[in-house]
Order: structure tokens, then sequence, then C-alpha cells
């Protein structure tokens, strides 16, 4: 889809509007120039700034139809020029969307939202004093969600606020994420930092070594700032495709090194693929008090594991769940994901009920989405997906499913290049949701990366401003700066915690 823009010269506009393009079709190309692209539609812009903001818009496609729309919002003179220009944008964009949505006819449900965690903006006004009524009012005139997408927000900042009522006090603890960059196979959909493991022994080793030298330091770090850990999660890759002694050695430096680990409230440890869970690696699990994992379906097709690199079988998913289950794991999640190659409703429908002969504690629904860096995206000819309607039936299908079997949404979020533009919702028996995803998806406390490819996440405990910091991807880079990449991030607890700064 090629479209033309005109009246829009300021390049602060340029982003706002390709993202909002990207969901009406895949890869559109905007152009705000004049060029000789034959085009779908030319948009003309025009823009009023005084006292308020218009924008009236006007579409002519190529068939010569026309459509138009406009959108007005008033600028209080209180405003930053950062706070107006915001303002400005937002009512671009209303109008823009709505056009749009009358050219295609598809109605986008979380309007012109893009953003990665659309809960975050709910918890933020209500935090403040805003009352639902108006809450709700404000994101629906705002971003243009729906009644439909709003009422699951609300559905999620209450399940959350009863399962940490504590969610906005968290900032004098951390949390820990602990990324272990190893896995059978990688999977076509994947950009995560996963490496296959088979002949990497020399790099796991190596790797090892530096993750437990992050685990002492930064633990010492707590130890002398007095400061708790409120959750830790092992991911990766797939924490478990280390050996079960790896494993022991890494949860007695966990409990040696960070403070007062019996009180820390979760400890989760993916076992996402279940050709990596034996029952050697559950006794660990068992002998270190963590019974909440991971074992991930992604679908009960045959066909479409093979397809996307899971060199498991459906078989071996469920033997490995029951094995879990019999020795000792009490919360146990699985993920499933809609529009995966070659399938629709039909075979959808057949995971769900595969699911349900098994009853997970917990049930992460994602839509797939195509990253960038996968291996799906660079050969999407290869991988047929569904259409969007049908995308949409799938995720119906899965509300419904986790409604009849009585379990709750309790976390969301969505990405870039998801299909339909919809989301990821995690879904949970009361009383057993993962208090990790609640914190990470809400940014309400500073979380700690350590591990190849693991991303920290500093909240300022008065500010809340956030700081990013990663660690590399790639274990080579990380076995050779790991002592710098842990000295870089004291560094910043030093100074988001106004420390003064141990000597390494």
């Amino acid at each position: 889809m090629y479209i033309h823009i005109k009246g829009l010269t300021d390049e602060r506009f340029h982003r706002p509007l390709q993202l909002i393009a990207n969901l009406f079709s895949e890869e559109p190309e905007i152009l705000f120039s004049e060029s000789n692209q034959k085009v779908d539609a030319t948009l003309i812009f025009d823009l009023e700034t005084a006292s308020s903001v218009k924008a009236n818009l006007q579409l002519i496609d190529e068939n010569g139809e026309r459509f138009s729309a406009s959108y007005e919002r008033q600028i209080p003179n209180t405003l930053t020029e950062k706070e107006s220009f915001r303002l400005i944008k937002n009512t671009v964009s209303h109008a823009y969307l709505s056009i749009l949505q009358d050219w295609t006819g598809m109605v986008q449900n979380w309007g012109f939202l893009t953003g990665v965690r659309p809960t975050k903006l709910l918890h933020k006004k209500l935090h403040e004093g805003t009352n639902r009524e108006t809450a709700h009012r404000e994101l629906a005139e705002e971003y243009m969600i729906t009644p439909e997408k709003i009422n699951l927000m609300q559905h999620i900042v209450d399940r959350q606020l009863t399962v940490i009522p504590d969610l906005y006090d968290l900032r004098k603890e951390v949390s820990i994420y602990i990324g272990i960059p190893f896995c059978p196979t990688k999977c076509a959909y994947c950009t995560f930092p996963a490496y296959a493991i088979n002949g990497r022994q020399g790099s796991v080793n190596s790797f090892l070594g530096g993750l437990h030298y992050e685990m002492r330091e930064i633990g010492q770090w707590l130890k002398d700032q007095g400061i708790n850990i409120t959750t830790v999660y092992y991911g990766g890759g797939t924490p478990t495709s280390i050996t079960a002694e790896e494993m022991d050695m890494l949860y007695e430096e966990m409990y040696t090194s960070f403070p007062n680990v019996k009180d820390i409230r979760e400890i989760t440890v993916e076992a996402g693929r279940p050709d990596t869970i034996t029952p050697e690696k559950l006794d660990v699990l068992n002998k270190w008090n963590i019974d909440r994992i991971s074992i991930n379906p992604q679908s009960y097709i045959q066909e479409t594991l093979k397809a996307i690199g899971r060199h498991h079988t459906v078989e071996e998913t469920i033997e490995k769940y029951k094995l879990a289950k019999e020795m000792g794991m009490n919360n146990i999640n699985m993920d499933l994901i809609i529009g995966l190659p070659g399938e629709g409703t039909k075979e959808f429908t057949h995971t769900l009920s595969e699911t349900e002969k098994l009853m997970p504690e917990s049930l992460t629904v994602h839509t797939l989405s195509f990253k960038r860096a996968s291996e799906m995206t660079k050969n999407k000819e290869k991988y047929k997906v569904a259409g969007r309607d049908e995308i949409e039936a799938m995720m119906g299908l899965a509300e419904e499913w986790t409604e009849a079997n009585g379990y709750v949404p309790y976390y969301l979020y969505r990405q870039k290049n998801i299909l339909g533009n919809l989301e990821n919702v995690g879904y949970s028996v009361p009383g057993q949701e993962s208090l990790y995803n609640i914190i990470i998806m809400e940014e309400q406390q500073t979380i700690i990366g350590l591990g190849c490819g693991a991303a920290s996440k500093f909240i300022h405990p008065v500010t809340g401003k956030i700081t990013q910091f990663a660690n590399p991807k790639d274990p080579k880079t990380y076995n050779e700066s790991f002592t710098e990449y842990t000295k870089q991030k004291i560094e910043i607890l030093n100074e988001l915690f106004q420390k003064e700064s141990p000597p390494l």
C-alpha cells in the first residue's frame, strides 16, 4: 500500500503516521514528498493551531473516491511546548486513524495506540486519583481504544492490584532476570538471544562462569545496601538447556549470593522446551524449592511444531507436563501462539481441547508477531499465516475458553507487527499469577538483568524515570566483558539509590 501525504512538513509526524499505517497493511510505504510512484491514496492535511488544534483531512483514493475526517482539541495554556506538541500529534493521529478506518473498512480496537504496555496508561490515571469512568473516557478520547479493550485493561488492572496490593510501593526492592542464552534449536519466530546448545559446551562453561560472577557482585551490592529481592525469573533461551549439575550450581549460587532468598516472593524457571526436561532437572528444582516453571506447547499440531523448528513431539509435551506435576511442580504455565503458519480456527480449537486435558495453572496466549530478525520474517513466503478475520476469531476462541475454564486475565502486552493488531494475554487460575510478569509489564520496579542478552530496567525510586541497560547478546562478547558490564550496572544502581560506589 502506497500513500502520499501532503500538508505535513514537520518530520516529527512522519514516524507516528507510518506506525498507524502499519496497522492497516503489511509494509505500507508513506510518501511525504512528490514522487512518480503510483499511489493507492493521497491524503491532504490542513492543520489549524491557535487556542485549539484542528486536523482536517481529505483522502482521495486511486478510484477517485473521496473521504474526509476532522478532529479538534483545546490546547490549555498550562501545557509545556513538549506537551502541546504531543496533544497536536494525538489530534493528527485521531483524524488520520478515522479516515483510514473509513477508507479500508477496518476497525482498530486498540485505536492508534502502538505502545507495548497499554495497561500502564490505566494504572497511571487511576493511581493519580482519576475515577474509572473518567479514566475510561479519556483513554477512548486520547487513543480511540474501543470499550471492549478498555474493559479488558480494567479487568487486568483490578487483578494485578489484588495479586500485588503494594504494586505501587515496590521501588525499595528489586527483581532479578537471569538470561540463559541456549536452546536445543532456534524457533523460526524467535529473536531472543538463543543459541543451539549442541557443540557449545566451552561457550556454556565460560558463560556460566560470568553469570556466577555477576550474581555474586550484584548480590553483594544488594546485601550492602539492605535491598531485598521481590522476584527472580530465569529466562532465555531455555534455562533448562544446561545440565542438571549446572542448574544445581546456579541455584546454589543464588542462595549463597542473593540476600534473604527465603523471603523472595516468587522464583520462576522457564522450561519452555519439553525436550530439555528430565527427572534429574526436576529433582534439582525441588531441591532448591522452585516449583513455578513453564512448559510451552505453542501448538498441539505436530506439523506446525516441525515447521517452526521445535524438535519435540506433541506427546513429549504432554508426558513432560505430567512428569513435572508428579514431581511436585505446583504452578506450571503453558504458552500457546495464535496464527502459527498453516493454522486456523480448526487447529487452534484442537490445541485448546488438548490444553483442557491438562489444565495448567496459567496460560499465556500469544498472537504471532513478525519480528524483524526472525527466520519467519526473513522468509515470509515460506510461512503462510491466517488472515486478520481468522486471527481475531482465534483470539475470541481463547477468550471464551479461558472464561469457561475458570481462568482470569492478569497481564497484557502488545508487539509491533503483531497479527491482527491484537495482543498477548496472560491468564491464570486465581492465586497462581506470575508476579514477575506483572512487575515487568507495569514498570513499577527496577529489574536487574544478569546473563547473556539480559536487559536491565532501572526505575528511579522517587521520580520513576527509567534507565535501560543491556548485556551483550552473544556468548563470546559476554564472556569477554562481563566484569565491565557488572561494574556499569553497579554504577547505575549507586546513582539510582544515591549510594557511594564500593570498589570491585
